[in-house]
């Protein structure tokens, strides 16, 4: 009888300790980590406000009645404090270059601007919560075949919040990371487009996170990323355009820099490294590289 109460007392004992590192490996979601963000070292909210005197629900740095202030700099900071690698070189160079990056990218995703724009181009930065024709929904964006993250029926996964997040996969990588789950993004995707919090977490998520064959933005803008011999023969270099590469590579990349859009990005880059008094560095455009999946 003992040996059976000895056996039973050391499995008792494996089962709980198989329990508690069962816990112990879950992903906690993005809202419980923390750390100090070096935003504060470059922006701050008086800055963010000359950067971004129309974004949306501002006219002119004025609040429009009726409207939340989605891409606040308190937002951004706070988000920002979620991801304990974004702008956390020691170089403070790069910390610079990587900011002018995500802004460049996330401005002219998000632009209002045109030639003649009153205030120039530039300061219709981050003015869409939403991309433009898909307001009432964009069925496009949804990939029936992908079952890891189904298509909730009647739901719209197009571009939102400052890095135009679309498509269901990347709503449900993202709804993991933020929530520990994937349903809550795939049937309420218009958070990233109501809750500021939400919204920045989403852009920087996209930033850090690295999705094969593709490096992550963050990677290639602090010289973590080196090329292989099959990147260097596409034309893949390390550098600001082949952040653009990873975002809108398809379109955009590999086509001698024939679109208007690409210029107004690779503009937006310069005007930012301008502004954080940052030399740029190389292969700022992308017109000769092959897109990542090439």
């Amino acid at each position: 009888m003992r040996k059976y109460i000895g056996t039973f007392f050391w499995l008792l004992i494996i089962i709980c300790c198989n329990i508690a590192a069962g816990q112990q490996s879950d992903a906690k979601p993005l809202q419980y980590i923390s750390s100090r963000s070096n935003i504060g070292k470059y922006l701050n909210a008086k800055k963010w406000n000359e950067l971004f005197p129309n974004r949306y629900g501002l006219k002119n740095g004025k609040t429009i009645a009726g409207y939340k202030d989605l891409y606040a700099f308190n937002a951004f900071a706070q988000a920002a404090g979620k991801f304990p690698g974004f702008l956390n070189n020691t170089d403070d160079k790069l910390n610079k270059r990587e900011l002018a990056a995500f802004l460049a990218n996330i401005a002219q995703e998000t632009s209002g601007g045109w030639a003649n724009a009153p205030g120039g181009y530039f300061s219709w930065g981050l003015h869409f919560a939403d991309e433009q024709g898909c307001e009432n929904g964009c069925a496009n964006y949804s990939d029936t075949n992908n079952k890891t993250y189904p298509v909730v029926k009647g739901v719209s996964y197009h571009g939102r919040g400052p890095k135009q997040l679309s498509w269901n996969y990347n709503y449900g990588q993202f709804s993991i990371a933020y929530f520990g789950n994937k349903e809550t993004l795939l049937k309420n995707p218009s958070l990233l487009s109501t809750d500021p919090l939400i919204s920045f977490s989403s852009a920087i998520w996209f930033w850090m996170t690295s999705q094969a064959p593709k490096p992550s933005c963050h990677d290639i803008m602090t010289g973590k990323w080196q090329p292989t011999l099959h990147d260097i023969e596409m034309g893949r270099l390390p550098g600001f355009g082949a952040t653009v590469n990873v975002i809108n590579g398809g379109i955009e990349c590999g086509n001698n820099d024939a679109l208007t859009k690409t210029q107004y990005r690779y503009s937006y880059y310069l005007y930012f490294c301008k502004y954080l008094q940052v030399d740029p560095g190389p292969n700022v455009k992308c017109g000769t590289q092959k897109p990542f999946n090439l």
